[in-house]
């Protein structure tokens, strides 16, 4: 690998343009290229003075970069992924790395056989505040986890489907395109999901998907959580609104996820936690204190850890396995939700787990 590193970018749309200046403002970094087959946005593209090419096989054919962020519609993930993978090419794919967990099993199994890195945007595990969050909850801070409550409401304007219809279509509704986030972060927090149960209702502008859905999930812990996801609802719980990752979302002072334990509570992301003064009881006072947390852009973080795992000094914070089985738990969610009977997906698990911790283990650059 060069003395500085050089990362490629496929899409340039909202979150690709993201990464191109997560790379250009960086030093360790830089920005190789940029794919992009919508021409006006190549044009935009090529005001950065760096190469732009219309499609991932004409960029391979001119430029062989040390990585590439596949920054592109979920329908695209595996063939483009599968293409940088036959290239020797580590990859970062935005979240979710597929459609379908059959497809990701695909992505997984083939960068395993090639010995390719392969990497999840779930970039949500690369910020402080979660970072923060996570080690006082393996140090006992709150005891044991028992319950979780995650909002994600907000209300999406009627533009935001005109400018692409293919929003309104079954399959594109909040289940697929938002919950996979948070999902992701109620796994890191809470470890395997092993029932599903969930609930969606119809699109209350007439389009083909849910605009509303809430799912139950048991862990294999015994905690047990409640997830609601809206794109129709006017409210500031979701983590868009309260993280402050994306300067495109308006901030607010909220919380959006409620974390019970066995000896106190946590609320994210604000990063308080909630005890008794003495021993927990409820005729008790019971009062806050703030934890502390790094304040860097997660995505600069993420790109960071990408070129370390390029480098082969650290291991995928978020694998091909781990965002194929949040996946899976969005894919159990949509089931449970159209069907009404609730999913079971510890078994699975349970029986591949050997397997998975095989393929995680030689996607490990040696």
């Amino acid at each position: 690998m060069a003395s500085i590193p050089r990362i490629a970018v496929v899409g340039f749309g909202l979150i690709g343009r993201r990464h191109a200046e997560v790379l250009r403002r960086s030093p360790e970094f830089s920005l190789a290229g940029v794919v992009e087959p919508q021409e006006a946005s190549r044009i935009d593209a090529s005001e950065l003075g760096i190469p732009v090419f219309a499609s991932l096989a004409e960029m391979f054919d001119q430029l062989v970069p040390d990585g590439v962020v596949l920054a592109t519609p979920t329908p695209l993930h595996i063939e483009q992924g599968l293409v940088c993978i036959e290239k020797g090419c580590p990859v970062l794919i935005e979240k979710p790395i597929a459609v379908t967990v059959a497809d990701a099993g695909t992505l997984t199994e083939a960068a395993a056989k090639a010995g390719v890195p392969l990497l999840i945007g779930h970039h949500r595990r690369h910020n402080g505040m979660v970072k923060a969050a996570k080690q006082a909850l393996a140090s006992g801070a709150i005891g044991d986890v028992r319950s979780v409550q995650a909002t994600c409401w907000f209300y999406k304007p009627d533009h935001y489907f005109e400018v692409a219809p293919w929003r309104t279509k079954k399959g594109a509704g909040p289940i697929s395109v938002n919950l996979v986030h948070d999902v992701d972060l109620l796994r890191h927090f809470c470890g395997e999901v092993k029932t599903v149960q969930a609930v969606a209702v119809p699109s209350a502008r007439g389009f083909e998907n849910e605009d509303l859905a809430t799912a139950i999930l048991v862990f294999r812990s015994g905690a047990v959580a409640t997830i609601s996801v809206s794109d129709s609802v006017v409210a500031p719980w979701s983590w868009e609104l309260t993280a402050r990752e994306n300067p495109a979302y308006p901030a607010t002072n909220q919380s959006c996820y409620l974390i019970g334990g066995s000896k106190g509570g946590l609320s994210l992301p604000d990063l308080r936690v909630w005890r008794h003064e003495s021993e927990a009881d409820w005729w008790t006072p019971i009062s806050a204190t703030s934890l502390t947390c790094g304040s860097s852009d997660p995505l600069a973080v993420q790109m960071a850890h990408f070129v370390q795992v390029i480098a082969g000094s650290e291991t995928p914070l978020v694998s091909g396995v781990e965002g194929m089985r949040s996946l899976e738990v969005v894919e159990a969610i949509a089931s449970s939700a159209s069907n009404g009977v609730a999913v079971k997906i510890g078994e699975r698990n349970d029986v591949e787990e050997q397997y998975f911790a095989s393929e995680a283990a030689s996607t490990i650059p040696r």
